[in-house]
């Protein structure tokens, strides 16, 4: 654990003097843009596809795209966005369809082959840090098939006005107590929900999975361990499926806190936006996401800035420990198949020099990953809430060990069935170990 924290903490207080990145998310889809086209009589432009999940940053992509296109009539790139980025890449590698370029990154799609070996091209990796460097390289392999532009971080937000108002002092470490915390909540204010999930959007949901059980999992073995077992599909170290392990044990506690009216009614059917809403109007007291979540927050009430709070996962299963997920992001794939990649190299060039990082890490909300980017990319009050949170708790890496054809978003949909009423705690736990084994 000192070491992660270690490396955690590091790379944070390295950002923190000039390196940061981030992200918004208030856009609703694709767009397709292109710049400019040859003289007449001249070769056609090649024309390339960047295809993303990443809703927070289609916007400040799309700037980027126009002048790179608008800089040189060699290339057109495109960005096409897809909500079910996840599944719907799958579909694309298996008709022969896959882009050139990619923001979806798993780890069935790295030993199947689909993408390019990214290891050799200095210039990727010159400018980036050692910590960011390490976070892109293969596990199984020990190569990189990526590049990622920022670190993002992952915990509760609340609202520290709210809290202090109601004499809670310190967010809490352990399940049990924060539970408790949830209740006094509802009690002092019983128009106001104690915590929002808008568990119609699956990959929220698959974030809650991949936050707190798999988190616990990577606490409890060791990230290096966990991402071992996970690539090794080793069900007797990871227990997914046992009626004491951590998917039915996490399984339970949602099901509890949705009896006990501690989340909103509507989590079925709630949407992003409206956590958004509803946690700036003073209406939710927390919620869960990353720090691309930032941007809309502060954008629907500028007068939060100093009143958001950043805390880890408590801890929930016996003998365990708070987690905050500190990982690398925004991470860029070229297909091994295309045609085009001299222009696939040069386009991320381009969108890694500094001014455009400074750019998207500003929107993304999250450090950037090179080390000559200077961005502000939070207020000041939200760096030393996220700094506390990364000393304080096991820091923890995204799931890109997980099976090729069981993604986040199945996952959430999961979950989404578990709130629905439609999984006891146990069937759950069961359903997800099938589904995983299945997607090996």
């Amino acid at each position: 654990m000192k070491k992660n924290r270690a490396i955690a903490i590091g790379l944070f207080i390295a950002l923190t003097c000039g390196v940061f990145a981030g992200c918004s998310s208030n856009q609703s889809g694709g767009v397709s843009q292109q710049g400019s086209t040859p003289e007449s009589g001249s070769k056609e432009p090649v024309h390339i596809t960047l295809f993303t999940g990443k809703i927070e940053t289609v916007d400040v992509m799309n700037e980027i795209i126009d002048d790179f296109n608008a800089s040189q009539d060699r290339i057109v790139v495109e960005q096409e966005y897809q909500k079910d980025a996840s599944n719907v890449i799958k579909i694309k590698f298996a008709s022969d369809e896959a882009p050139d370029i990619m923001t979806t990154y798993e780890q069935g799609f790295v030993d199947e082959g689909k993408y390019m070996d990214l290891t050799d091209i200095e210039e990727f990796w010159s400018r980036m840090s050692p910590e960011m460097k390490v976070a892109c390289t293969d596990v199984g392999q020990e190569k990189a098939y990526r590049v990622c532009t920022n670190m993002t971080m992952a915990g509760f937000f609340y609202n520290k006005e709210m809290f202090a108002e109601l004499g809670i002092t310190e967010f809490p470490t352990k399940w049990d107590e924060f539970v408790t915390m949830l209740e006094s909540i509802k009690t002092a204010k019983p128009d106001v929900t104690p915590w929002f999930i808008f568990g119609s959007e699956a990959w929220h949901l698959g974030h809650l999975i991949e936050f707190i059980p798999h988190g616990y999992v990577k606490s409890s073995m060791g990230a290096m361990e966990a991402k071992k077992a996970m690539l090794a599909n080793d069900q007797d170290a990871l227990r997914f499926g046992e009626a004491d392990g951590p998917m039915a044990v996490f399984a339970e506690k949602m099901a509890e806190l949705q009896q006990k009216g501690l989340i909103n009614a509507d989590v079925i059917t709630a949407t992003n936006d409206n956590c958004v809403q509803d946690f700036a109007n003073g209406k939710a007291a927390m919620f869960s996401n990353g720090m691309w979540a930032l941007s809309s927050v502060l954008e629907a009430n500028p007068d939060m800035e100093d009143k958001i709070g950043f805390a880890p996962y408590p801890a929930y299963m016996p003998n365990s420990q708070p987690v905050v997920l500190s990982a690398e992001d925004s991470g860029y794939s070229i297909s091994a198949t295309t045609e085009h990649k001299d222009e696939c190299i040069e386009f991320l060039n381009y969108l890694f020099l500094p001014e455009n990082q400074q750019k998207y890490s500003e929107v993304a909300k999250a450090p950037s990953a090179f080390k000559d980017v200077e961005a502000n990319w939070a207020p000041t009050a939200i760096v030393k809430e996220v700094s506390a949170a990364l000393e304080n708790a096991y820091n923890i890496g995204y799931t890109n060990e997980k099976p090729a054809g069981f993604s986040g978003d199945d996952a959430g949909r999961m979950l989404q069935s578990l709130l629905a009423g439609q999984y006891s705690p146990q069937a759950f736990a069961e359903a997800y170990t099938k589904a995983w084994n299945d997607g090996m």
